[in-house]
């Protein structure tokens, strides 16, 4: 074919015809179960050989975004919250999640009392704050200009574990982002996000956390951005809370409507309080992946299993 050249040959599961531009995305676990930095490690590696599905500007170390999901590790947490002057009660009886916070360090204050207070309606306790160490000099003056405060947040419910716990965090992430600027990767009992304005390269150089030999993990989601119908921003790199997503969503705008039509018929015994609280579902200004991501999270939250609610969102080609 022509321009053959441009391409390795075919080898295995691989054959150049299949060659598309899209973000990079890659997935590492382990069948035993067995949480361990190596797969932090190799999951980290996987994300460094995918910068050539990833994008920057005219600054190359101002990058469309990178990120990571992983399972919660506890024995770290546990660790950095010690040092930070309070306790952690059992794994899995806490949910844990990176605020982004935009501002000075008074409208940071400002903010974090807010989602105290938010916290404490929705029946969170919360339990302490953490600064996440991060390393901003390594990052381009696009970035860096643009680079919100980086605070940890741990919250607990008396006897609460499981969905129950996730539900009473998911409804203080979404009134969180809905009434303060906090942008939450992740706020849950079972994974931890991070992600942000970076390069494949700059993600374990920025946060330090991911190198330390006590973050431990069984999965490790990786993401490389290559920015489409959104620019790049701190918030909207990947993995969101339950998916990375190499492709684009050409029917986002009617998505979006349907979803929004569909919020005065949203019901759920499952989610507590008034479900209004946490509309729009889809967050104005947010990517395809965004809105893919927050709607598939509601449908697991209100009780479908995650390959169910997967399913929903990807309907069966019926009529081609």
């Amino acid at each position: 074919m022509p321009y053959s050249h441009a391409f390795p040959p075919p080898e295995g599961l691989y054959d150049p015809r299949h060659e598309k531009d899209a973000c990079g995305v890659a997935f590492v676990a382990t069948l035993t179960g067995e949480a361990s930095h190596d797969i932090v490690v190799k999951a980290l590696t996987a994300l460094r050989n995918l910068d050539h599905r990833g994008a920057a500007g005219a600054e190359v170390n101002s990058g469309d975004g990178a990120g990571i999901l992983l399972q919660v590790p506890d024995a770290f947490l546990r660790a950095v919250a010690t040092d930070a002057g309070f306790e952690l009660p059992t794994a899995g009886t806490y949910a844990v999640g990176t605020a982004f916070l935009p501002g000075d360090e008074e409208q940071v204050a400002k903010t974090r009392q807010q989602i105290e207070q938010i916290a404490v309606e929705e029946g969170l306790t919360v339990l302490g704050w953490r600064e996440v160490p991060v390393n901003p000099d390594i990052l381009g003056v696009m970035a860096r200009d643009v680079m919100p405060t980086f605070s940890q947040l741990f919250v607990a419910a008396e006897g609460k574990t499981g969905m129950e716990l996730e539900r009473l965090a998911f409804c203080l992430r979404k009134r969180a982002e809905r009434e303060t600027d906090v942008y939450f990767p992740s706020l849950s009992s079972r994974t931890l996000g991070y992600k942000g304005m970076l390069t494949t390269e700059q993600l374990d150089e920025f946060y330090a956390d991911l190198r330390d030999e006590r973050m431990a993990s069984a999965i490790g989601v990786v993401h490389s951005r290559f920015s489409t119908n959104t620019f790049p921003s701190w918030p909207l790199a990947h993995p969101f809370r339950f998916i990375a997503h190499n492709g684009e969503i050409n029917t986002v705008m009617g998505n979006r409507n349907w979803m929004r039509a569909r919020e005065a018929l949203l019901a759920s015994e499952n989610i507590p309080g008034d479900l209004e609280r946490l509309f729009p579902i889809c967050t104005p200004g947010a990517s395809d992946s965004a809105s893919f991501d927050e709607v598939l999270e509601l449908l697991h939250m209100g009780g479908r299993s995650l390959p169910h609610a997967v399913l929903m969102m990807i309907p069966e080609a019926w009529n081609s």
